[in-house]
């Protein structure tokens, strides 16, 4: 009779082992497949910002090069920076995008722009212009320091 338990025993822990063998692959697997997908993300976020860094290259020779407008430039800036995740130092030392693209976010853009009247866009068109005289020396500068630079 006590072969018969023994026996018994032998099987139980070889069927509980073989069970732990199991879950062990399985969260082999499960690791191996969250490393892979930390992978394929840490690759999309560099392309992503070496993306927006190549487009702040371009936007800003676009400003020196007065292909685009002043507010254009630094509201498109502002976003790649923010996108970046850039810190109070960056956002201090490139502060005349901010400013100017703070100064003229309540001008309608797309959509809402194309629904304005001739009188309406005229007035914002102005108004843009006005701030954009204010800002014009600080946003080149400021285009002009950011060429070369990577975040």
């Amino acid at each position: 009779m006590n072969t018969v338990w023994i026996i018994a025993a032998l099987v139980v822990i070889a069927l509980l082992a073989g069970i732990a063998v199991y879950y062990l692959r399985e969260v082999h697997k499960l690791d191996q497949r969250r490393a892979e997908q930390r992978k394929e993300l840490e690759e999309f976020s560099n392309e992503r910002r070496e993306h927006a860094n190549l487009s702040i290259q371009v936007i800003a020779g676009s400003i020196v090069e007065d292909q685009m407008t002043l507010t254009e430039g630094a509201i498109r800036l502002r976003g790649l920076l923010e996108s970046l995740g850039a810190d109070e130092a960056i956002q201090e030392e490139f502060t005349a995008f901010y400013q100017l693209a703070k100064a003229t976010e309540h001008i309608p853009i797309m959509e809402e722009w194309k629904k304005l009247k001739i009188k309406q866009k005229l007035s914002y068109d102005s108004e843009r212009e006005t701030q954009e005289k204010t800002h014009r020396d600080f946003v080149l500068d400021a285009a002009k320091r950011i060429k070369g630079r990577t975040f």
